[in-house]
């Protein structure tokens, strides 16, 4: 009867150290989740990322963060090569709340985007945004801070 139990308790911590290994795994593939911190940081450090805004033209007129390009979920495979024609660049998502980029992330890496990071919604920004009508008048272009 003690085998059995010893032989149970074997599989079990088998079983879960190939999960644990799985997870750890997959963890080191794209998409990436990162935090909005994080993705400020890269920004900061190097200008060879592209920022991409999956939400609504109309979300994105109300502001945006500075630089990031418009390429709507509901286009995203149909635009992205276009959009974003060097698969291996830095490419960080965002959206409103998350879901949409987290969705966009997924499509992005499906196609073949090697380094795909996901911070999330703009509702986590702490930096300033821009509205897009500043940007085309020519006038100061940060609005306001979340």
């Amino acid at each position: 009867m003690k085998n059995i139990y010893l032989l149970i308790i074997a599989f079990v911590m088998i079983v879960g150290a190939g999960y644990f290994f799985q997870l750890r795994s997959n963890s080191d593939k794209a998409p990436y989740k990162i935090s909005a911190n994080v993705a400020a940081e890269m920004m900061k450090e190097s200008a060879n990322v592209i920022v991409v805004d999956v939400r609504t033209p109309e979300e994105y007129q109300q502001g945006h963060i500075e630089n990031a390009k418009l390429l709507p979920l509901s286009e995203l495979e149909e635009k992205a090569s276009a959009v974003i024609p060097d698969k291996s660049k830095k490419i960080l998502l965002y959206c409103r709340s998350g879901r949409r980029s987290a969705v966009a992330a997924e499509l992005l890496v499906n196609s073949g985007y090697e380094k795909v990071y996901d911070f999330g919604g703009i509702n986590d920004w702490k930096g300033k945004l821009v509205l897009a009508a500043a940007e085309r008048s020519g006038t100061v272009p940060y609005i306001y801070s979340l």
